[in-house]
């Protein structure tokens, strides 16, 4: 399973950034974070520069999953289940979407297959980047009968 990561906003060096890293290095399958940045600085242009980019990234051979706070929250063995679905539905690429500061635009919400939350929080874009890492990583491991996850 190929996943992508689209997301915006550089993550800066920290204990965020290293936990990124440290669940980017414990994953197995295909892994790659697509980070786009507008220079903007009227919020407006660059908040619509964001979005074009976003959706300039999906590809329409993938399977979209947008994190959004209107999405449907899942428990991660749902989410395991979800994702081994898809892989024995055939389908050998995930793309997930996460916003910056003002979440997505209706344009990526339509076209996504699933919107996916994390909650009824409102998380920061950049720790939700490493919260989905985690959720990857352990559904990679659910899915291997690793008793990484154990259920209460």
């Amino acid at each position: 399973m190929k996943i992508d990561i689209i997301a915006i906003g550089q993550l800066r060096k920290g204990p965020m950034f290293d936990a990124l890293a440290e669940y980017q290095k414990r994953i197995t399958w295909p892994l790659t974070l697509i980070i786009h940045e507008s220079k903007q600085r009227d919020e407006r242009v660059k908040q619509r520069e964001e979005h074009e980019k976003l959706l300039g990234s999906l590809s329409n051979s993938a399977f979209i999953i947008a994190m959004d706070e209107k999405g449907k929250s899942l428990p991660s063995s749902q989410f395991a289940n979800k994702i081994k679905d898809l892989q024995n539905q055939g389908q050998s690429h995930v793309q997930f979407v996460i916003g910056g500061a003002d979440g997505l635009s209706d344009d990526i919400r339509s076209r996504a297959n699933l919107l996916l939350s994390f909650g009824a929080q409102t998380w920061p874009h950049m720790l939700a980047r490493v919260m989905l890492l985690e959720q990857i990583y352990r559904c990679q491991q659910i899915l291997a009968g690793h008793p990484y996850h154990r259920e209460s």
